[in-house]
């Protein structure tokens, strides 16, 4: 997720204007994110008289860290960001997150030895929509009364936290902007993270025991693996941070800390009998009011864990916002959860690897009349297909995909009475094997699946695939709506994912010689009944070619089967529409493939509505008595280029 290039957010080098004032002798003052109103809010003024203090004005020896980070030294302050905070409380417990988002941590701690060096200027890193970026701020911080505002350690001289804020806010255009927002989206600009919607409240999880622990194990994957989690609960508008008889706050993020199957008993039994709870360990960013249940501080489940056991959670009994749920009661309350994987793409590695291709681009009006405008979602029938298109191919006879596709963070608006995310998403379609161009049809193709269409940063789609080619058709829902977007395509093995730019052939200077096509068409190849050409199992397997003026698609292998389904596309761009098209059926042999017959279309194809069963024949033409069979053709469309 670090390429080792860092952009430097408004130019500012942080190593130049470090350097300059402690040439000057003087401290860093942001003309950038200047310690005025502005910096504040844009709407709702602070209950008090504001004044900017630097740490020193606050505590006689202020720290950037005091006894390395921890998910207990943040709690909330005046603004709603509580979403922030709690991905503030994941990134603590992951030194190798964190560590990015502080870069030079140690060179930026306050030097007691040599107070010379220090200059009021402070940088964090944030992962800006596929590029790391530098963000540089002065160490001034908005105090009440002499109090901090905003987020704050619950040690007096502790102030990363605090900091860090200002970094964000000065992203966000100012602190009211943090107010609501999404936990997983500042920890995908923590770490390039991949973030995964879970609505377990249409899971239903409550009386489904095998899907609940197909839930955790997944989340506990995560969690080993680096991932962060955060939850919450639903809540109607004046539910908003209510709380709950059970001890919980509706419509407030919550950061997981920790995933564990606990071990049940006391002493050795305990090892043999290997008797385990999964249990979750979440931070109430507000660092107080905690769950009241099963599992909570002092409830005498704990009776079951042994003192080892305890030891090793590191259990403590006070309301410091941290507690244990089981996953049971987790399911009952929780209504959603973020599961933040940051993808492995290392190729030194215990874990899976996954190839992963990246690509940016917008929905803009552009001149081309015809392609990488915002048409829409697929509602839009006469506009969708002039949005972006992205192919790539899955080798692998099966493989599981994961799809990412995020807009620009929006916050930064807000003061302008904008700043609302597009409701964005994308479909997915898989089409001819040896498609080379945009697609201009998507009654021909097949839509495998389409993610859901929200007003969210990033829209995610996990899904297993055959071997095939694809194309994925990112959009806004309503056309004419403009924006960037980052889509990340995750496989197995490299998918070779590409854009499609170019609508039809080009023409080139040989053309005129060679010839240029004239009709376009597409053939759909479902299936074969009554094949009789048997191998020793009883049964064959057969495959697929389809051929046309020296181009062929072949088929998946249809292992021991007589009855196979080749579910197989093509599309050729033809230069003599007289010549005709072949589908030849062969059995696959280990030794030498053999020919089992073949249909040869010799006139301009017709459009058909559905599949014509046509005899198949030996190459010579006569029908093919020894092995009788149907080959079942979807013509899908053939018509001229012109049309297209």
């Amino acid at each position: 997720m670090f390429s080792g290039h860092v952009l430097a957010y408004k130019n500012q080098q942080y190593g130049d204007l470090r350097r300059g004032c402690q040439e000057r002798g003087e401290l860093f003052e942001d003309p950038e994110f200047p310690c005025t109103n502005a910096s504040l809010f844009y709407s709702k003024p602070l209950p008090g008289r504001v004044e900017w203090k630097r740490p020193k004005e606050l505590c006689p020896e202020p720290k950037l860290f005091v006894e390395g980070l921890s998910a207990h030294d943040l709690n909330q302050g005046e603004v709603g960001n509580c979403w922030f905070v709690a991905a503030c409380s994941c990134l603590a417990t992951k030194p190798e997150l964190w560590q990015k988002v502080i870069p030079d941590w140690e060179d930026q701690e306050w030097d007691t030895k040599h107070p010379e060096k220090y200059a009021g200027i402070f940088r964090f890193r944030f992962w800006l929509l596929g590029e790391w970026t530098d963000v540089v701020v002065d160490d001034r911080l908005p105090t009440i009364n002499g109090q901090l505002i905003y987020c704050r350690s619950k040690l007096g001289n502790e102030f990363w936290s605090a900091l860090l804020e200002k970094a964000y806010a000065k992203l966000s255009g100012c602190y009211e902007s943090l107010s609501g927002g999404n936990t997983g989206d500042a920890v995908v600009d923590f770490s390039g993270a991949v973030t995964e919607a879970v609505d377990l409240k249409k899971a239903a999880l409550d009386d489904k025991p095998e899907e609940r622990e197909k839930l955790f194990s997944q989340l506990l994957k995560v969690y080993e693996r680096g991932g962060v989690i955060s939850c919450s609960i639903a809540a109607s508008p004046h539910e908003i941070e209510a709380r709950m008889p059970c001890g919980l706050v509706k419509g407030h993020a919550y950061s997981v800390t920790m995933v564990k199957r606990v071990r049940l008993g006391h002493g050795l039994m305990a090892y043999f009998r290997n008797e385990t709870l999964p249990l979750l360990r979440m931070r109430n960013p507000w660092g107080q009011h905690e769950w009241k249940g099963a599992w909570s501080d002092s409830s005498e489940e704990w009776a079951k864990i042994g003192d080892t056991e305890r030891g090793n959670l590191g259990l403590t009994v006070e309301d410091d916002g941290e507690f244990w749920m089981s996953m049971e009661d987790f399911c009952r309350y929780f209504t959603d959860i973020d599961v933040c994987r940051v993808i492995n793409t290392s190729l030194l590695s215990l874990h899976k690897t996954w190839h992963e291709a990246v690509h940016h681009g917008s929905w803009a009006r552009h001149s081309e009349p015809l392609r990488n405008r915002c048409g829409g979602c697929m509602n839009h029938k006469q506009t969708f297909l002039q949005n972006p298109q992205f192919m790539f191919d899955v080798f692998k006879e099966e493989d599981e995909v994961l799809i990412s596709l995020q807009q620009r963070d929006m916050k930064i608006h807000r003061p302008r009475g904008q700043g609302e995310n597009l409701t964005i998403g994308f479909a997915l379609f898989k089409v001819e094997r040896n498609r080379k161009y945009r697609m201009h049809d998507i009654i021909t193709q097949q839509n495998v699946a389409t993610s859901t269409y929200i007003n969210a940063r990033s829209v995610f789609m996990r899904v297993t695939l055959p071997r095939g080619r694809y194309v994925i058709i990112p959009s806004t829902f309503q056309p004419g709506h403009l924006g960037d977007y980052m889509l990340r395509v995750y496989a197995d093995v490299d998918t070779d994912c590409r854009e499609l730019n170019t609508d039809v052939p080009k023409v080139r200077c040989w053309s005129s010689i060679v010839g240029y096509p004239q009709m376009v068409s597409q053939v759909y190849v479902h299936g074969a009944e009554g094949l009789q050409k048997q191998d020793s199992n009883g049964g064959a397997d057969p495959y697929v070619i389809i051929s046309c003026e020296r181009s062929s698609v072949r088929s998946n292998i249809q292992k021991d089967t007589l009855e196979p389904l080749f579910d197989t596309r093509a599309v050729f761009y033809r230069r003599n529409p007289r010549k005709p098209i072949t589908v030849e059926v062969w059995n696959s042999n280990a030794v030498k493939d053999e020919f089992m017959g073949q249909v040869v279309m010799t006139a301009e194809l017709d459009d058909a509505s559905g599949p014509q069963k046509l005899q198949l024949r030996k190459r010579g033409g006569q029908a093919a008595d020894e092995m009788p069979g149907t080959i079942a053709l979807r013509i899908v469309s053939a018509r001229d280029l012109t049309a297209m």
